[in-house]
């Protein structure tokens, strides 16, 4: 990394962006603490955990200036309408901050947005939370991203975020084109395949608010190891 690199992250709080994400079906508590302790040592924005963690993750990060944050419908967003509802309000109801809900991408391919609009919609008004809208960018075409961006914003989701992970990552191109559709009214979560700092840079500087990155510390840490050099 270069020392124009470096400069650039510091001068946009790179840490600030980030929600340090640990979605692995196998952590356990000891895995959770850590990324807990470790959001707080770097002031990340949120850690991101399966709905399982969130009322000891809310316990361990009590007082301090990391969120929690959650996954629904997750992977895939295929769960019925009233489960993804009921894993919301339950997030929620253990302590919760935001959500990050992943849309039903097989409603939005049939054209049936009313559906996709309705499903969110009630998320948004029930659990008053900040939810972020996964879209699964690298599954949908142009024409998609667009639809889908502008249905989740008639939702009233606070963020349009690109991916699970799962199917594909974050790219700069699907983020100026979410910021192009959203512009000031919403943030841009990028997610998927994060690993280094100057990707981290491309995507916030090409609107990107937050980033979803189990890579987060390896990325400040290559930051601290420049400035050392």
């Amino acid at each position: 990394m270069n020392h124009d690199s470096a400069n650039r992250a510091q001068a946009i709080d790179l840490a600030s962006h980030i929600d340090h994400t640990l979605l692995a079906p196998a952590a356990g508590e000891p895995q959770i603490a850590q990324l807990c302790d470790q959001a707080d040592r770097y002031q990340f924005a949120a850690v991101c955990i399966y709905p399982v963690h969130v009322p000891f993750a809310v316990e361990r990060l009590h007082g301090k200036k990391p969120q929690v944050c959650t996954v629904v419908g997750f992977p895939s967003g295929a769960n019925t309408a009233r489960v993804k509802l009921y894993e919301a309000q339950e997030a929620a109801e253990n302590g919760a901050d935001e959500l990050d809900v992943v849309i039903n991408l097989g409603w939005l391919k049939a054209g049936d947005t009313t559906r996709v609009h309705d499903e969110i919609a009630q998320i948004v008004e029930l659990t008053g939370l900040p939810v972020k809208a996964i879209l699964e960018t690298s599954l949908l075409s142009a024409a998609e991203k667009r639809l889908a961006a502008e249905v989740c914003l008639d939702a009233g989701v606070r963020f349009l975020k690109t991916s699970t992970g799962w199917q594909g990552g974050a790219t700069v191109e699907d983020v100026k084109l979410l910021r192009q559709i959203g512009g000031d009214r919403i943030g841009i979560k990028a997610s998927g395949g994060i690993r280094t700092v100057e990707q981290a840079i491309a995507l916030i500087e090409a609107g990107a608010n937050r980033l979803g990155t189990s890579r987060g510390v390896e990325i400040l840490r290559s930051l601290e190891d420049d400035e050392t050099d």
